[in-house]
């Protein structure tokens, strides 16, 4: 009976691991933007200048033997704050999870697009996710899949999302297991992972 008292006198959840959550009325919004800005802080990126992407679409990620070494102890804090951050933002997962992949090796070229990632931030601090309330309970799933990219064995990349109405539940970037022979083998591969 105690601790039920306890419960309630805490009040409505506003702030839980870095999340902080704005509840209303009609919707709950969850966003990371605190965390956001002291990730920025932490590695020196305010003053960079602002990005609309978090990965060109032009950049081939791959292992890069011609790059400087960098400090890796400084790259894997780096892709596991954004790996954390990914937590409310599904926007930065693709890109996140494809320099996640370098993590052993890292180069100054695959530097440059974790700081790109983190540029985009500067301009996307406030995004989050966002449920409302009384909408319809239909799921919805969407899948891509990247042909052959990765050039060191040729696997593709699974990406989906699941929403229940307008409310985005679930998403996932991830190396597919076996490689495809076609991008039409790929996409049924990543449609499998999404029914799934």
């Amino acid at each position: 009976m105690q601790n039920e008292f306890e419960m309630s006198m805490m009040g409505e959840l506003n702030f839980f691991l870095e999340l902080q959550i704005k509840q209303t009325k009609n919707e709950i919004f969850i966003s990371q933007s605190k965390y956001c800005k002291d990730l920025i802080h932490r590695f020196g990126m305010e003053n960079a200048k602002h990005m609309a992407t978090p990965l060109s679409t032009a950049f081939y990620m791959d292992k890069d033997e011609t790059s400087q070494l960098i400090d890796i102890k400084k790259y894997r804090g780096m892709i596991g704050s954004l790996i954390y951050l990914s937590t409310s933002r599904p926007d930065i997962m693709f890109s996140v999870c494809m320099c996640a992949r370098f993590q052993a090796n890292p180069k100054e070229s695959l530097l440059s697009v974790v700081k790109r990632i983190m540029r985009y931030l500067l301009d996307t601090i406030n995004l989050g996710l966002w449920y409302p309330k009384n909408s319809t309970c239909n799921l919805i799933g969407y899948s891509d899949s990247y042909f052959a990219g990765c050039k060191t064995n040729r696997k593709n990349t699974s990406g989906t999302c699941h929403f229940i109405s307008f409310a985005l539940v679930s998403w996932h970037s991830k190396k597919q297991n076996s490689v495809a022979l076609s991008t039409t083998e790929a996409k049924y591969i990543s449609a499998g992972s999404c029914c799934a």
